[in-house]
């Protein structure tokens, strides 16, 4: 049977929606721009056409009546205008009579730029959740990777599609800015994370896909890459000056050395605790073992 779907290689998701229908609305990321990102760059950033994804919609739900979760790719879904969301949500909830929850990737730009009656309207279709990337919520570590955003447009944007009912999962990359940024990235990134309060809330690890000199020179300052107790240590200074109420964090993708998991509101000493034992004894602390050939 000839699937309905046609996707554009590389494709990404969160790990939380692995058993989501994944649709593409957008090619690549709008801004595309950022230092540390190779996700999309062999990808021109381009919208589809409407009603190929309405049909490929439809496609689907003769053969799937049973979607309960879709996640908008590419890089940024919320850029698109609020009139083409609307006729995507309409079709989805047509489609799909179970669905209960759709999500996207975001990028603060996109959700300021919408009004607050756009957002809620959006919500209320059935966009329930958006994923963005902070990555710091340093402005001087920001701006040396070009990310585009500001810790100030950061907070904005997310907590406008919070006051519209659109929950939110951010994601903060560690070592980012290497050793000399380290602290800085740390604090200023928990205080940004503080002002949004977020449902849900993860840490990466910085990677060089094309390797470290790569990095370097996209990056507008002078690198030194954190080692893994450089990195243990920035999370127990972010982790240590958030103060968060309901915030379900997870240090568990592939790229972490340290899993952690648990709630920012009742479990942040238990962390703590748990990163503090990785650092005096790591063979013994739950440190991944492919990673303590590393220290």
């Amino acid at each position: 049977m000839h699937y309905p779907i046609s996707y554009e290689e590389p494709m990404f998701r969160p790990p939380s929606e692995a058993r989501s229908l994944i649709l593409q609305p957008a090619i690549g990321c709008s801004w595309n721009r950022c230092a540390f990102c190779e996700m999309y760059t062999g990808k021109k950033f381009r919208i589809r056409d409407l009603a190929e994804m309405k049909e490929e919609i439809r496609g689907v739900g003769e053969i799937q009546t049973d979607i309960r979760k879709v996640f908008l790719a590419d890089g940024n879904a919320m850029v698109l205008q609020v009139d083409y969301l609307m006729e995507l949500l309409g079709a989805l909830e047509k489609a799909f009579p179970k669905l209960n929850r759709v999500s996207a990737y975001a990028l603060p730009g996109d959700l300021f730029v919408k009004t607050d009656d756009e957002l809620k309207m959006i919500h209320e279709a059935g966009l329930k959740l958006i994923y963005v990337g902070i990555e710091s919520g340093d402005d001087e570590v920001l701006k040396l990777i070009n990310k585009g955003e500001t810790a100030a447009s950061s907070v904005e944007g997310i907590l406008k599609a919070k006051k519209a009912g659109i929950k939110s999962s951010v994601m903060i990359l560690s070592g980012l800015g290497g050793k000399r940024y380290s602290r800085q990235h740390a604090e200023n990134s928990a205080t940004v994370v503080n002002a949004i309060q977020p449902e849900y809330l993860s840490t990466l690890v910085l990677s060089y896909p094309h390797g470290m000199e790569h990095y370097k020179k996209r990056f507008k300052g002078d690198f030194e890459p954190c080692d893994i107790p450089d990195l243990l240590r920035e999370l127990k200074i972010f982790i240590g000056a958030t103060e968060l109420d309901q915030t379900v964090f997870r240090s568990d993708h592939a790229s972490n050395y340290l899993i952690l998991k648990g709630n920012l509101g009742r479990e942040k000493e238990r962390m703590l605790q748990e990163i503090d034992a990785a650092l005096e004894n790591p063979g013994m602390a739950g440190l991944r073992p492919e990673w303590l050939r590393g220290l």
